[in-house]
């Protein structure tokens, strides 16, 4: 038995065959960057985006040679669609979830109404894109994520759904998970029938009629709970972090339904992780704005590599920083901080200070910025995290990865894919049509890559004076607060 998974990421697409063993093969992948037509703007075209979709899907299943039994979707959050319900065209762009022309409206929903939602939610992106389109709300639209926008194109319009853990995210949602909001919906005009139906996050949705042999559409799940599942952290406590572009800390609480959708003290804020059979499960997830950035930082703009890959061979030419430390702080600071106005910063520099001092700064700085997230997430949880699992691309270098095991004093797990996103689609797909039972098989699936412990520590202490520093850099942006 097998299962296709389409795999929207922010950058670029995939789509792959995920068969009973928990393997992946016939992978196929296309380069799909979103535009941005002026700073702050990130958008992308929706229908070449599902049409690419499609082709990359048809050509995984050609390669496979035979029927799979279901598809899964894993996609990008919070990234935004409306489109016409009777020919299935949007209506214009879509918005990326790193759009940020909705910063102002933001500020008036929570000054005008106390509704809080970020610039990187949905919400004031879908009432940005009616106001533009359909001022009166009397168009026959449909509005949703990227999951609701493939569900459709692969079911020929016959399903308009999304699951919890994309919902919970897009700003719109009770903080129960529970329905849409109303106050949210009519602060914003957005009429609750543009939006989706909610349903699992595994479990037969509708047919891929787009697709050859039709086969069934059987999970939609949001890009970072991909991830938690496909790296088996399905058990309160286990805890995984994609160091990908920005980096995403996630952990399964175990808990009930929060009372807020806000942010707690130590700048984590809750998720529904999945949901099966009518039951949620929560989690939490704590995020560092930019991680493999600051490399491309260094490969793009500094001129210091090559290419990403070169990174480590640079680093290990140096056994330290010889005091250099670098706050990776390019987009302002996440968890713990939630500092927009803070900028990244290197102390320290000296004469003596070289190219492979500054790479390993680089590489340390975001590891420093991956414990800061351990220990956030430790704090909200109560309890230890003595050890973190870990994908995304900068999971490959070894100097990063014995940076994060030291930096943290943890035990880190190197995930076996490097896009765990399409694992975790594939297992719940597959839970759908019974290639596992349940949650306690994909628990026993996880193999890890490699397992680094620590061997030595960097300076937590330095660190933190090091933030402190590079923090309220630009006053203005350090005032907002989402």
């Amino acid at each position: 038995m097998s299962v296709l998974v389409i795999d929207v990421g922010t950058s670029g697409l995939r789509a792959g065959v995920v068969d009973h063993d928990a393997t992946i093969h016939h992978l196929c992948a296309r380069r799909l960057a979103p535009d941005s037509p002026f700073p702050g703007m990130v958008e992308f075209d929706a229908a070449q985006l599902a049409d690419v979709a499609v082709e990359l899907a048809t050509e995984a299943l050609t390669r496979q040679g035979g029927p799979v039994q279901a598809v899964g979707i894993s996609t990008q959050r919070a990234s935004t669609v409306v489109w016409d319900r009777a020919t299935g065209v949007p209506v214009g762009p879509a918005l990326g979830w790193q759009d940020l022309r909705t910063v102002f409206d933001c500020i008036t929903l929570k000054a005008e109404h106390g509704i809080a939602v970020a610039p990187n939610q949905s919400a004031t992106k879908a009432r940005w894109l009616l106001d533009q389109h359909d001022p009166g709300r009397t168009a026959d639209l449909c509005i949703g994520t990227v999951d609701s926008w493939l569900a459709w194109r692969l079911s020929g319009g016959a399903v308009h759904v999304t699951d919890p853990s994309n919902a919970a995210v897009s700003g719109l949602l009770e903080p129960d998970a529970s329905d849409w909001s109303s106050s949210v919906c009519d602060a914003l005009r957005i009429p609750r029938r543009m939006l989706p139906t909610v349903v699992d996050s595994t479990g037969l949705i509708g047919e891929a009629t787009a697709l050859p042999g039709a086969p069934p559409i059987a999970a939609l799940i949001g890009d970072q709970q991909a991830s938690l599942i496909g790296q088996s952290c399905v058990r309160p406590g286990a805890t995984k972090i994609t160091f990908g572009t920005g980096g995403m800390l996630d952990t399964v609480t175990g808990g009930g339904a929060p009372h807020t959708a806000g942010r707690s003290g130590q700048g984590t804020f809750p998720i529904v992780a999945w949901s099966r059979n009518g039951q949620r499960v929560w989690g939490i997830e704590a995020i560092m704005l930019s991680a493999g950035t600051n490399v491309e930082w260094l490969v793009d703009d500094l001129g210091l590599l090559e290419d990403p890959a070169a990174s480590h061979d640079v680093a290990a030419q140096c056994v330290d920083t010889g005091g250099v430390v670098y706050v990776p702080a390019l987009l302002g600071l996440g968890t713990p901080n939630w500092d927009y106005g803070a900028r990244g910063a290197l102390f320290g520099l000296t004469r003596g200070s070289g190219r492979p001092e500054v790479v390993r700064a680089v590489l340390e700085g975001v590891a420093h910025r991956g414990t800061d997230l351990i220990e956030a997430a430790a704090a909200d949880l109560g309890s230890s995290i003595d050890r973190v699992r870990v994908d995304g691309g900068m999971a490959a270098n070894p100097t990063f990865v014995r940076a994060v095991a030291n930096a943290s004093g943890r035990v880190v797990e190197v995930a076996r894919y490097l896009d765990a996103t399409t694992l975790g689609a594939g297992f719940l797909a597959g839970m759908a049509v019974g290639m596992w039972n349940g949650f306690d098989d994909v628990a026993a699936a996880w193999q890890a890559d490699r397992v680094v412990e620590p061997d030595g520590t960097l300076d937590r202490q330095q660190w933190h004076e090091a933030v402190a520093r590079s923090r309220r850099w630009i006053p203005d942006l350090s005032a907002l607060d989402f």
